[in-house]
């Protein structure tokens, strides 16, 4: 069986300087902190370094006392870091305050057509029956994590329902692509684009769908993520630039290489333990590694993208900034390398 090749200390090297520039940045309880100390919870799955989580318990526990935000789809994103807390310390607090954003998907976020999620970054109405991919990993992962957790069946359906439907709003069935959004009330993808991050989301979360529902055999939605994420996967490597990475926009030669989609495309198929992927695995370890800099920053990651009108708007989104989703997607995508000496994929799902 082909395998990923990589050096083992340069990679917990480039992981180790990757958290501490994380902790040294000011983010707020919102999406950019939650996919940071998702990864940072990852980084210590993957290395047993204790520290890293008493890093972010400390920094949580800090949030907690300092008073936290309104919940939206993305400030439930801090839901991944608070299951790890609990699970790990057993403290009761942090299932406390992750269950108090599983009722507010449950009974206050906005929802449109069966159930669909719709995305929110703020307590406004702002993307009227907005279907984004981001929203996998905000919220639907989280919460699939979290009805695992805690033996609650409707918690996981309604988890697998927000998978299905954003799989058949988002995917192009003829590309394998995921456009970045679905609008429902004019039943269009916008301007159409399939944005390299969207595909991140998209990916990374059905990978780690079936790792984390036991017998996701015996669920038919999921058997739709398993299609879903082998058919883009397929797509996606055929679009991996020389230099082991993806695009802003994934199939403009224009668009500039985007280390955050790169690292989380990567990592979905570095879970997904098919051989054929491991040559593009490789370039990709060299390619994230070469964008992560001595100090602990991850390069060349773009900012927060709403869902733009036209080709020149992802083209033109910075990428000078470090920014908390670069610095955590890049950490799960070399938490995943380390793991996949011992890890065996889930075979033909």
């Amino acid at each position: 069986m082909a395998k990923i090749q990589f050096d083992k200390q340069r990679v917990l090297d480039a992981i180790d300087v990757v958290v501490r520039q994380t902790m040294n940045m000011d983010m707020m309880w919102d999406w950019p902190c939650g996919v940071a100390y998702f990864g940072i919870c990852e980084a210590y799955r993957a290395t047993g370094r204790r520290e890293y989580l008493d890093m972010v318990k400390a920094r949580v526990d800090e949030y907690i006392d300092l008073g936290l935000p309104h919940w939206t789809v993305n400030t439930c994103s801090m839901g991944h870091a608070l299951l790890t807390l609990h699970e790990v310390t057993g403290e009761e607090k942090y299932k406390q305050v992750a269950q108090s954003k599983i009722d507010y998907l449950r009974t206050h976020a906005l929802r449109f057509g069966d159930s669909v999620l719709q995305h929110t970054v703020s307590a406004k109405n702002d993307f009227p029956e907005q279907a984004w991919a981001d929203t996998l990993f905000m919220a639907a992962f989280f919460m699939l994590r979290a009805g695992v957790a805690w033996n609650d069946q409707e918690l996981v359906n309604d988890a697998l329902n927000q998978y299905f439907w954003h799989i058949n709003y988002l995917q192009d069935g003829k590309s394998g692509l995921w456009y970045h959004g679905y609008n429902n009330i004019h039943q269009d993808h916008m301007s159409g684009f399939y944005w390299g991050r969207a595909n991140a989301w998209a990916a990374y979360t059905m990978a780690q769908a079936g790792r984390v529902l036991p017998e996701c055999y015996l669920y038919p939605k999921y058997m739709d993520i398993a299609g879903s994420l082998a058919e883009q996967l397929a797509a996606l490597k055929l679009l991996q630039t020389e230099n082991g990475l993806w695009r802003t926009i994934l199939d403009d030669p224009e668009s500039y290489e985007e280390v955050s989609a790169s690292a989380g495309i990567a990592a979905a198929m570095t879970l997904k333990g098919n051989p054929l992927h491991v040559k593009y695995i490789n370039r990709s370890v060299e390619g994230i590694l070469a964008n992560i800099s001595p100090e602990g920053r991850v390069l060349n990651v773009s900012g927060g993208t709403a869902v733009m009108k036209d080709r020149d708007g992802y083209r033109g989104i910075p990428r000078k900034w470090t920014q908390g989703w670069g610095q955590g997607l890049a950490l799960a995508f070399l938490a995943a390398v380390l793991e996949s000496e011992n890890d065996q994929g889930d075979g033909a799902l």
